[in-house]
Formats: C-alpha cells, structure tokens, sequence
C-alpha cells in the first residue's frame, strides 16, 4: 500500500505542478489511498522494529515484508519511485517553461507533447541536465544514507516556504485575516522549522547538495532576469520620440522598398533604438513596418480574441504600426503557428476598424490601440475593440456589418489560408458601391506589401558594464549573462524566424 500511495503522490505532484488533475481527484486519492497508504506503512514498520530492536538495518521496510511477497514489493516499489521521480521531471519541464515565459530564465527549446493539453510540454536540454545531475548525485555521494539526507533537506525546505507562501495566500487572496494567517504561520511553521534544523545538522552528510544547487539555479535565474531587466530600460531611455520620426518625413528620410519589416522590440511604447539604428545605418526602409513586442503576461491564459493589440505610430502616410502580442505563461506557442499570416490578418481588421470607427492615431499620441479579435464562424467578422484609454466596447456581427461598409464576409480563420483570405478581402471591397476610397488604397497598399514578402529585423544585442560600475555588476553581466546569451537559444530561434528573410541589426549596450 505504501508504494501504490506513491503513485497517488507522484500524480499530486503533477497537480500542483502542472494542474492536470482536479481538486477534487486530488482530494479523493489523497483522502482514500495515500494517508492509508502511509499510516498502514509506517504503522507496520513501527511493529516490525519494536519487535526486533536489533533491525538496525536502513531497508528495514523490506525486512518487515514476508519473505514469500519481498520480491513483489520490491518490484512494485521499483514501478512506483518510476512514476513518482517521472512526475516530479514532468513538474520541472512546466516549472521551467514557467520561468521562461516571466523572462526569469535562459531560453530554451519546448517542445509541446500535445494538442489539447497546453501543460504538457518536454525540454530536451532540462531532460539532459537532469540526467547529468542524476548521475553526478549517485557517483558523488555513493552513500544511500547521504542522498536521504539531502533528500530530506530539499522535502523540509520545501515544506517550509510552502507554509510561508500559504501564510500570504490567506491574507491576499483569501482575504482573510492577518491573524487567522499569522496562527497558521506559526503553528506549522514551528513544527517544520524543527524538522529543518534536524536536516541541517546533517548539512555535511549529503545535506549541502541541494542548497547547493539552489544557489546555482537562483544564481543563474537572477544574473538572467538582471541582465534583460539592465537591457529593457537601457531601451526605455534611449527610446526616440515621436517628434523625431515625424521630423524625418513621410519616406523616414529613406527610400521605402516594397514589402513588410517586422521590427521585433521590448518596447510597447515610443521608437525603439533599433529603427533610429537602422535608419542612421541603412538607406532603404520597407514600406509597410511594424513594430512588433511579444509579452507574456503573469496570467496562466490569454484568451485568442484578446491577444493582439494594434496601434499606429505617427500619420498614416508613414505605414508605421505597433503591434503587442500578449500570451499567458501556459500558452502553447508552437513552431508551426502562422504567426505571419495570423498578424497580417489582424492588421487588416485594424485598418478596417480604424477608418469606420474614427480612432486613428494622431501625430502626437500613440496610446490608443486596439485590441483585435479572432474573426468566429458566423457571418461576420467579429470585432472587439479596446481603447487603453477608454472603456472597453463589443460589436457583435449585426453592428459591425451597419458601421462597417464593406466587411469581411464568411471569412473562418481555420478554414481560409492567407492568400484565399486576402483574395477575398480584395475582392469584397473592390466590388461594394459604396467603398470608402481611402480604405481601399490603405488596404491595397497593404496587400502589395504582403505580395512582396516580409522581412524580420531583429537587434543582436551585447550588453557590457560600463567603465566604473561595480565588480559584481562585471561579474554578472560581463561573465555570467553573456555566457547564458551565447549558449542559450537565439532570438530567431525562440522566435521562429526563417533566416531567409532575417536581418540582424548589432546593438551595445553600455549599462
């Protein structure tokens, strides 16, 4: 029974890891089988050695089994710490990918293992450190009694700030009182913190390896986040303004080439220095830019229709958009998503918006922005529109066909391509009566661009500690962040970015 609960633990680790599995199916196996499980186990145990004191021995579990079933116990406990110590490598591939969408650890490769479960996700180069570990553990130590050691310190420290983030849960989500919290706080947190200093005890019998590896990863998570954190507001301040565009003229003091450039940004917000770069260096500009920023937000879904937010930067004749993609921290952005596609679409939703609905951007403010909903399978493309600075408005499929003339007719996002869509965009607009002719050209001009390809302008940044800043600041960027930059995957990679169509433009960043 003992084993079989291992099993039911291993699942509720995934649970609390990854939520696959109810409150309810937790509290059931856990009510049912594992407490039984666990009385019974320790409950025999107990008998077996207060009737052989001399059972010394550190598998004295299987010595209390009887001999006829000692195999088949073991076997079974074998399959179990297989399930157990699989869920707890699944838990850390969806922790990891957690950290990774919050900008708090190196990009890596994840890979999603299925279509319906966003949760479900592998890290081949998480997979390999685990191993590597694994083996450095066993042949280090060597010893069975050292790895419980360690184990059990890693088990009680968990437990320990478990209850000191419970205690807070109480109070801020809760909403309960800061005494009915502070009660918890110490009741449990007394108890274990007795069961921590025993662990302690024992820090130089095996005890120091999980702390030790803790330091490495925190060490790495934070030189990670300080060194994007350092670069975002490096980008913050040395953003141009909008005066400075506008300055430049129509054509950005360039000539503009026919096609699309996706300029990738941190910044949701004014010009980053990566266009001002650009244009100091480059003669030629594409016709059609847009500023693109991909964040994460700290929800675990964002819903399809709310993801894309677009806007425009400075007068239209500038063909200048911003537009900011927002996902959860457990949302499936798989390699062989359309993005292109499925942002060039949302874009032309946005101009269709903007005519009809009189909110275009003026040259002074670039704040509004609209939210772009994924058209659903009516008639009629839904549009939902939110003003950051005004509340938010929906127009179901009857307004939207009355404010907007012409629409975008029996149009399915998973059942037309892109060409079939744009074909049938142009048509519909070029056959109505009653088009608006500035639409029409602003959307022509748009469908020249897409015919003409996209371009994918990304910084390749190289941050450094200016002259004076401190030697721990050296240590952590010049040393630490540029080793994990340069052996993490790149930003085309974790982008998707087809390297036939990627420019690279070289950034320094003196911080």
């Amino acid at each position: 029974m003992f084993f079989v609960g291992i099993v039911y633990t291993g699942s509720e680790a995934m649970f609390a890891d990854l939520g696959h599995f109810s409150q309810l199916s937790i509290k059931i196996a856990f009510t049912f089988m594992v407490y039984p499980a666990l009385i019974l186990a320790y409950m025999g145990q107990a008998a077996y050695i207060s009737q052989h004191h001399e059972c010394v021995n550190p598998i004295g579990y299987f010595l209390s089994v009887p001999e006829t079933v000692r195999w088949p116990v073991i076997g079974v406990a074998i399959v179990a710490s297989v399930v157990a110590s699989q869920a707890m490598i699944t838990g850390t591939f969806s922790i990891i990918n957690q950290c990774l969408a919050l900008g708090y650890f190196p990009r890596v490769k994840v890979v999603h293992t299925s279509d319906k479960i966003h949760g479900r996700v592998y890290i081949p180069e998480i997979n390999w450190i685990l191993m590597t570990l694994c083996l450095a553990v066993t042949f280090g130590l060597r010893d069975v009694k050292h790895m419980g050691n360690a184990s059990g310190l890693a088990v009680i420290t968990v437990m320990l700030v478990t209850t000191i983030f419970m205690s807070l849960v109480i109070i801020l989500c809760w909403h309960k009182s800061f005494l009915l919290a502070l009660c918890f706080l110490i009741f449990f947190g007394l108890i274990e913190s007795l069961y921590f200093s025993a662990s302690l005890v024992k820090f130089i019998d095996g005890a120091w390896v999980p702390l030790v590896l803790s330091f490495i990863l925190m060490t790495i998570m934070y030189a990670w986040h300080y060194g994007t954190l350092v670069k975002y507001e490096s980008d913050l301040q040395n953003k141009v303004s909008l005066r400075w565009l506008v300055n430049l003229g129509p054509s950005l003091g360039l000539v503009r080439v026919p096609g699309i450039g996706l300029i990738y940004t941190e910044l949701v917000t004014g010009i980053p220095p990566i266009l001002s770069h650009f244009v100091t260096n480059f003669s030629a500009l594409h016709q059609i830019l847009v500023l693109v920023c991909i964040k994460s937000v700290p929800v675990p879904y964002v819903p399809a229709k709310e993801r894309y937010l677009i806007g425009r930067v400075g007068p239209k004749e500038f063909g200048l958009y911003r537009c900011i993609i927002r996902y959860g921290y457990r949302d499936a952005r798989k390699d062989n998503e359309d993005f292109e596609d499925r942002l060039i679409r949302n874009l032309g939703d946005f101009i269709c918006s903007e005519q009809r609905n009189c909110y275009s951007i003026s040259e002074s403010s670039e704040e509004e922005m609209a939210v772009m909903g994924t058209p659903i399978l009516s008639g009629n493309a839904t549009i939902d529109i939110d003003r950051s600075c005004d509340s938010v408005k929906s127009l179901d499929s009857a307004t939207v066909s009355n404010i907007m003339s012409p629409t975008i007719q029996d149009v399915t996002e998973p059942i037309f391509p892109c060409q079939a869509w744009w074909r049938q965009v142009q048509s519909v607009l070029l056959s109505s009566p009653v088009s608006d002719p500035v639409l029409i050209k602003e959307l022509q001009k748009l469908l020249e661009a897409k015919e003409n390809g996209t371009t994918y302008i990304l910084g390749h940044s190289n941050v450094k500690a200016r002259k004076g800043s401190s030697f721990i600041k050296k240590i952590v960027l010049d040393i630490a962040y540029n080793f994990l930059r340069k052996n993490c995957r790149g930003s085309s990679v974790a982008l998707c970015v087809p390297h036939a169509a990627l420019i690279e433009v070289g950034m320094v960043y003196s911080v």
